[in-house]
């Protein structure tokens, strides 16, 4: 079986924590923040496992990670 390569963009977005969870960074939080609040704003920093059911399709992309 051929090494697989993996996906670059993928690598950049999502990163694996000691436990093999997949992190991710929240949306909307790159610009027109004037109005959004700071509660919101608060809420957006904190970085979010993704979602079970796109766990396996993303590990895909990420193999080695």
């Amino acid at each position: 079986m051929p090494k697989l390569k993996t996906h670059r963009g993928a690598a950049k977005r999502f990163k694996v924590t000691g436990r093999g969870k997949v992190r991710r960074r929240k949306a909307c939080k790159s610009h027109l923040l004037t109005g959004k609040g700071a509660d919101r704003l608060r809420r957006l920093r904190k970085a979010d496992l993704i979602h079970p059911t796109n766990v396996k399709r993303v590990r895909r992309l990420i193999p080695y990670l």
